[in-house]
């Protein structure tokens, strides 16, 4: 087998692997234990798991969407723990632990880009980290490599996650099921926007200070 094929087939099996994960995470919405798993996930996505909490928030939200607050507050809360956790592993155990896991689902590259904007405005980078199609899991791994600011890293990670999660939370439980379609086709659109006032907010905020 020649190395690319063998490259090819690691890909298809690590996209049927990603496939059954994504069912597994959905089924939790159909049994009592769905909040639990909800917490759980946002926890373990925060640092190594590839699945998005968003999927099984949004499935929650959809089923109950009079709860869809307390389920956005239990995600926000999962994975800002999850941050610190994904925060350790960069700080303590980046060469046995956090180089497998970005090498692992191939984000490397993103790793280095996310730890030069470290370097720019370490608050700003988290802040925004929510809203952005790189893994969450590379910007906790990175602060705790570049050592950012515990305490600045948490306040950014409550706000971004919060943010994101919320978002969500709050067009289902206005409109409920129907809004499903909307917030597929234009939650990067939301997230954009969302980010564009935050960073305003952010650079007021300096300019009075």
């Amino acid at each position: 087998m020649s190395p690319i094929e063998q490259t090819e087939l690691v890909r298809v099996k690590k996209a049927g692997l990603h496939r059954r994960l994504y069912e597994w995470v959905l089924h939790w919405a159909h049994t009592p234990y769905g909040t639990i798993a909800l917490f759980a996930l946002a926890f373990c996505e925060s640092s190594f798991f590839p699945i998005p909490p968003d999927v099984l928030l949004m499935a929650l939200a959809f089923s109950i969407p009079k709860k869809s607050i307390k389920y956005a507050a239990v995600c926000s809360a999962g994975s800002v723990l999850g941050g610190c956790f994904g925060y350790f592993i960069g700080y303590q155990f980046f060469e046995y632990v956090g180089i497998p896991i970005l090498n692992f689902y191939g984000i490397m590259e993103q790793f280095h880009f996310v730890r030069e904007k470290y370097h720019a405005n370490a608050f700003a980078a988290v802040a925004v980290a929510g809203f952005t199609p790189i893994p969450y899991k590379v910007f906790t791994i990175a602060a705790g490599v570049c050592k950012i600011n515990m305490w600045t890293f948490i306040m950014a990670s409550a706000l971004s996650r919060t943010g994101r999660f919320f978002i969500i939370a709050v067009l289902v439980y206005l409109y409920g099921p129907k809004i499903k379609n909307f917030i597929d086709k234009y939650f990067n659109s939301i997230s954009i926007a969302f980010v564009v006032i935050l960073i305003a907010g952010f650079f007021i905020v300096k300019l009075f200070k």
